[in-house]
């Protein structure tokens, strides 16, 4: 199936695409001078670990103006999107399949680190 297929998808077929990762849910850094970014083992106040899934989905992007909602037009064009995820994988012609990992106790919540100590948080993701 290529792209063009799953623009044709309806919302819910979309949404039933995710395993709930929470990857996109960690905080990335960006450097301004370089455009490199950084991937942290920081979680969004927002996702529930327990349920693996974010708490206020459907006001998600209300709550967190940076929060990105993924679509058939933008999800292999996200830098900071971890390969392993479910919708990147659609577009990735040379995916490997990796066994997915829970990030519980692998993670800290947003609500337990001080903007200041953010770089102390990056991690790699084949750590998550």
């Amino acid at each position: 199936m290529d792209k063009t297929d799953w623009q044709k998808i309806s919302k819910e077929e979309w949404e039933t695409i995710c395993d709930n990762c929470g990857k996109c849910c960690m905080i990335t850094l960006e450097n301004e001078d370089t455009g490199d970014m950084y991937h942290t083992n920081v979680l969004c106040r927002y996702y529930d670990i327990e349920k693996s899934r974010c708490g206020v989905y459907a006001k998600r992007c209300e709550l967190v103006p940076h929060c990105v909602k993924l679509t058939p037009d933008n999800v292999d064009k996200l830098p900071f999107m971890p390969k392993t995820c479910a919708y990147r994988k659609l577009f990735d012609k040379n995916y490997k399949e990796q066994p997915l990992k829970s990030l519980k106790g692998r993670t800290v919540s947003e609500l337990e680190v001080k903007e200041e100590e953010l770089e102390d948080h990056i991690v790699d993701w084949e750590d998550l």
